[in-house]
């Protein structure tokens, strides 16, 4: 178990998307995020207090978490040279990066030394099986986006406290870093095999009550050239009963990618529904999720009026303006 609470690291993250693992964290678990530390150029700020290792053990910090979801998910010479204080100041260290802390030498000779725990959670736990499409009772939900860090996990994430304020069955299933850092469980979809990526998520979501929602984390986009693999992967083994659209107007070219347009909310509709129905042919739409968080309140509220009018669907921002209408829409299914 990883120990709470956290001092989430930032580094260098060069700008608040970066930081999507802290801000998760700050956002859904905020008892568990004692401060931030943050290295000369970071570009991102939790709006938490800033620490030393010393004032944060001091506050009660256990495990300091890497909270930057960097391309490739390395650990830099400058990180390493905060993580190995960190260990001498008595943290334990959590990650969910590709660049493992097991796998630096230096990081586990400290950690020894130490009596500290080294978490990486983007390691598969479990040995998946092949998925096979089999039918699973139960009902299930799946977020797709237009992009890469659009909303995807805030939506399930808070349509899920919705349906348990209703009474309703429902569980959120993680499948990314962050999702698993706040929940304690999931699958670290994108550290899986190829080949064993949809059987993790068919062993994610198993037989359930016919009444009860799985909430599965989205991840990637399909038109992302980089993650689409694991869009797919979420797709075919989730097999999900209901699709919700997710965007960020604001953006003006794909996460990483300049040279790429996001696609529209139409193109994304008619790109991910027919490949939903390979595995689940009564699959629908049944909503949209816009991240709103760069625009004004008017400017927002008039766009979701617009969507709802041109695509006939119940459009709002999940964590601004609540998840009720995407909830409405799955308890009508």
């Amino acid at each position: 178990m990883i120990e709470t609470p956290y001092l989430l690291f930032l580094g260098d993250a060069p700008d608040m998307l970066a930081a999507k693992v802290a801000i998760g964290i700050r956002d859904w678990r905020p008892d568990n995020a004692v401060g931030q530390l943050r290295l000369p150029g970071c570009g991102a700020d939790l709006g938490l207090s800033d620490m030393t290792l010393e004032e944060a053990r001091a506050a009660g910090a256990k495990t300091l978490v890497i909270g930057v979801a960097n391309r490739g998910g390395v650990i830099s010479k400058e990180w390493k040279k905060v993580l190995v204080a960190a260990l001498e100041e008595g943290f334990d260290l959590a990650a969910g990066l590709h660049n493992l802390l097991r796998n630096e030498p230096d990081l586990v000779a400290v950690a020894e030394a130490t009596g500290r725990s080294l978490h990486d959670v983007r390691v598969p736990e479990v040995e998946y099986p092949i998925a096979d499409g089999t039918k699973r009772r139960g009902k299930r939900c799946l977020p797709v986006g237009t992009d890469c860090s659009v909303g995807k996990m805030y939506t399930a994430i808070a349509m899920e406290r919705e349906m348990h304020a209703r009474k309703m069955k429902a569980t959120f299933r993680a499948t990314g870093q962050t999702g698993i850092l706040i929940t304690g469980d999931g699958v670290p979809l994108d550290a899986v095999i190829a080949d064993f990526m949809a059987g993790s998520i068919e062993w994610l979501t198993p037989d359930n009550d016919e009444d009860h929602w799985d909430l599965i984390e989205g991840q990637g986009s399909l038109f992302h050239v980089s993650y689409s693999g694991v869009t797919m992967a979420l797709i075919h083994g989730g097999q999900p009963d209901a699709l919700i659209l997710c965007h960020e107007p604001t953006r003006e070219h794909m996460r990483g990618l300049p040279d790429y347009t996001p696609p529209s909310l139409e193109a994304l509709r008619d790109t991910a529904l027919p490949l939903a129905r390979i595995a689940n042919s009564g699959c629908v739409v049944a909503g949209v999720s816009v991240n709103t968080q760069h625009m004004s309140e008017e400017d927002a509220k008039a766009y979701l009026t617009e969507i709802e009018s041109s695509m006939a669907l119940p459009a709002t921002d999940p964590y601004r303006f609540g998840p009720g209408k995407l909830v409405d829409a799955l308890a009508a299914l």
